[in-house]
């Protein structure tokens, strides 16, 4: 999301704020004791079978609203109804608990995540290097906006520390979340993306030209907790409890996220 001027910054915080009221308006109708739970747009897919799972196994239901982490923290901030976050860095949970807005006892690294730059599937780019990306075949880079989405934050401190960040800077397009940099690419908008390498292992319409090794790029950390306010904080306890426990985290590995032990 661009907020290159204040017109743009502004127009940004009214979207926020009015998606958070329709989140509020919207959670009243949810039936006593669903959860709600905010987290990273990477969580997508293995969130939602997590969620599936355990409502069968204890007939609780779970919502969920997925957004860049940024973004959620904003709303949560705003007042938005959330029972528990899960954000893709420390940097927003941090911001929510220096205001009083989670329970820090129940906060924990939940997962980590590598980086991976992708191309379309039969497309032209053949880069296998993180120097290849400055080549002539990647005219647009897309990533989740590095000023702000934790996704393209990431990227940007990698990219910095292989001397590449300032050559690449006029070739990236900046996305809302990390989903929309791998949209970016499979609608043709961009050559390349850096992403997490879950989400590239969620297309067949992209394949991986590189990945960075876990001790080469950043700390990538996915917090969890209970939001302060929350109407059901027994039960948001109970499925983040259900989240780190072995059933969870096997189902997170199958979607490529790195776990406690892996870490």
């Amino acid at each position: 999301m661009d907020m290159d001027s204040s017109g743009r910054s502004k127009r940004t915080l009214g979207f926020v704020g009015g998606v958070a009221l329709l989140i509020m308006a919207g959670a009243a109708q949810l039936c006593a004791g669903t959860i709600l739970v905010f987290a990273a747009a990477s969580m997508t897919d293995s969130l939602k079978v997590a969620g599936a799972a355990y409502g069968k196994r204890t007939g609780e239901k779970v919502e969920f609203n997925f957004a860049a982490s940024n973004l959620l923290a904003v709303q949560i901030a705003q007042g938005a109804p959330a029972d528990l976050f899960l954000s893709a860095d420390d940097k927003q949970m941090d911001l929510l608990a220096g205001k009083g807005l989670i329970d820090k006892a129940s906060r924990r690294e939940l997962l980590s995540n590598t980086l991976v730059a992708v191309g379309l599937v039969g497309g032209p780019v053949s880069v296998s290097l993180p120097a290849g990306l400055l080549s002539k075949q990647v005219s647009r880079l897309a990533l989740a906006d590095p000023r702000a989405v934790p996704a393209g934050v990431y990227a940007k401190k990698y990219l910095e520390s292989q001397g590449l960040w300032s050559a690449l800077e006029g070739r990236v397009l900046p996305t809302g979340n990390v989903r929309g940099a791998l949209q970016a690419v499979i609608s043709g908008n961009a050559d390349a993306a850096m992403v997490y390498k879950t989400d590239a292992l969620i297309s067949k319409k992209v394949h991986i030209l590189f990945e960075v090794p876990a001790e080469q790029g950043p700390r990538i950390e996915y917090p969890i907790a209970v939001v302060t306010a929350s109407a059901h904080a027994e039960e948001a306890r109970r499925f983040l409890k259900y989240l780190s426990s072995k059933q969870g985290l096997d189902l997170f590995r199958t979607y490529g996220f790195l776990t406690p032990p892996e870490q």
